[in-house]
């Protein structure tokens, strides 16, 4: 993505000691990373006026306009904003399934590959969306972007509801996901532009809730709302809902990008001074047209050239889509198998929301303080792979659930034992996942969005196409043989996740390392 705060000034040091001219040739996130700790070390413009008056950063360490420094209610408050928009944006993506039915029948369809595509295909659009949005977000900074993406988000919604065919609800539903893409893609580098490494961990969580709680709840209130008021009125909640997080965000969201900052910083006092050679000590010399050209192939990139990047964004993709494969054997098993009724079953996916509020808490409490005492037990360095062995715990933990989950729904237990095997899922993917997207922000600090991006088209393209596949499977193997099939899957990861908490740091900073993102 962008460079955050914790490299702004390690990037105008290094740009001290070269010449003014290298400006030209450097791309704004490929700043060197020579140290895992981002704590945010502060050069002010009297440090740099020794080399060039021109440049224009920070005023000092403690520059309120430096977001590292604002004050903990504006932290708390654009952290929270962040939140909900990435909690209401998945929440759309699955509140519609248990009203498939519905939908079918209003536009007299049967196809049931169709039928789980009008909820598969919003992430497509979460796919496809980063690839944008994470080069546009370098350019035009995080605010706008947001703001952007929410206004469109709410208009494809209401053209969702006011669909008068299956092609025109299954488009505007791709359009609704690129738009909701935005929180996804960009959460995770404004967290990173105000929350030093060794607190980021508590921050993640609250992000990373949104696309792990909000698929489970969705269904739940979709269930209740398309029973009582018909499906076209949970498109219509949810404009309502996304109009007001339109309000929130227009009203209390500002820019933490540090490009962004340095930019208008300069721009203000170009006008002020009439001194038309001051730049930003971000600035890059190039143009938005190669900027935006560099940056939007760079997450594709990092899939292809980072091993760590390719594979933890798989297994992520991986677990991520199991959570969507499993929701479409909730209706087979909980109301073919155990006579739940259509409004009710909405009921069931609350077994994976309350194991990913479990996972939640667990990885709060845990994550770092791990990397804390890690840090303190390898000689005061903080590492990214800190953050890996909380990822073990989870990919120990999703097999189980799996396991748990597929045999007692295959050997028919009272519906209780499956519904504690989702839960066991759900935590395990949260644990999974948070600890994985952590570890990738940690990891490429400079580049948080791009990697956010990268990962976000592995999880979205699997979490939509697996779930199409999922009747075919469990046709043909059951539901316990064909759970027990991803979880071997799942935990074939658990010697690479380890492998990569030894190994990691040789092979970020190897032959890999010298890869032009």
């Amino acid at each position: 993505m962008a460079t955050t705060q914790d490299d702004v000034e390690r990037t105008a040091s290094t740009r001290s000691s070269t010449k003014a001219e290298s400006l030209q040739d450097k791309d704004v996130e490929k700043q060197p990373d020579t140290t895992a700790d981002t704590s945010n070390p502060i050069i002010t413009d009297n440090a740099n006026a020794d080399i060039d008056p021109n440049i224009v950063t920070w005023d000092g360490p403690n520059d309120p306009a430096n977001p590292m420094n604002w004050t903990t209610s504006k932290k708390v408050a654009a952290i929270g904003i962040v939140s909900f928009i990435t909690l209401l944006s998945p929440l759309a993506s699955t509140m519609i399934s248990p009203a498939t039915a519905q939908v079918m029948a209003t536009f007299h369809s049967s196809n049931e590959t169709l039928g789980a595509f009008i909820t598969s295909v919003y992430l497509l659009g979460y796919a496809f969306g980063p690839l944008v949005i994470a080069p546009l977000s370098e350019l035009y900074g995080r605010s706008i972007i947001y703001n952007v993406c929410n206004v469109l988000f709410v208009i494809f919604t209401v053209a969702c509801a006011v669909a008068n065919n299956m092609g025109a609800l299954i488009v505007f539903r791709l359009f609704a996901g690129i738009a909701a893409s935005s929180p996804i893609t960009l959460g995770a580098g404004t967290i990173a532009d105000m929350v030093p490494v060794e607190r980021r961990g508590l921050a993640m969580a609250s992000w990373i809730m949104g696309p792990l709680i909000g698929p489970t709840v969705g269904p739940l209130a979709g269930g209740y709302l398309a029973d009582a008021k018909g499906w076209r009125w949970i498109f219509w909640l949810i404009a309502i809902v996304g109009g007001a997080a339109c309000i929130l965000t227009a009203a209390f969201m500002r820019e933490s990008y540090a490009y962004q900052i340095l930019k208008h910083k300069t721009e203000r006092l170009q006008k002020e001074t009439g001194n038309m050679d001051l730049r930003s000590a971000l600035d890059t010399g190039k143009s938005p047209k190669d900027l935006f050209r560099i940056s939007i192939v760079r997450p594709i990139r990092m899939l292809l050239f980072s091993p760590v990047v390719f594979i933890i964004s798989l297994f992520l993709g991986i677990i991520y889509g199991y959570m969507y494969l499993l929701f479409t054997t909730f209706p087979r098993i909980f109301e073919g198998q155990y006579g739940f009724s259509e409004r009710s079953i909405g009921l069931t996916y609350l077994g994976v929301g309350v194991g990913a509020m479990i996972g939640l808490g667990t990885m709060g409490a845990i994550s770092d303080r791990i990397v804390t005492g890690l840090t303190k037990r390898h000689g005061g360095k903080p590492k990214p792979e800190y953050r890996l062995p909380a990822m073990l715990l989870g990919a120990i933990v999703v097999p189980a659930g799996l396991f748990l989950y597929g045999w007692t729904a295959e050997k028919k237990v009272h519906y209780i034992a499956p519904i504690i095997g989702s839960a066991f899922l759900g935590a395990g993917v949260m644990l999974t996942f948070m600890s994985g997207q952590t570890y990738l922000v940690d990891a490429y600090t400079v580049y948080a969005a791009s990697v956010t991006a990268a990962a976000t088209v592995f999880r979205s393209l699997l979490g939509a196409l697996l779930p199409l596949a999922g009747d075919s499977m469990y046709n043909a193997l059951g539901v316990g043989w064909g759970s027990s099939l991803l979880g071997f899957i799942g935990f074939a990861f658990v010697p690479v996740v380890f492998l990569f908490y030894i190994y990691g740091e040789g092979i970020r900073n190897g032959r890999f390392s010298q890869v032009q993102f």
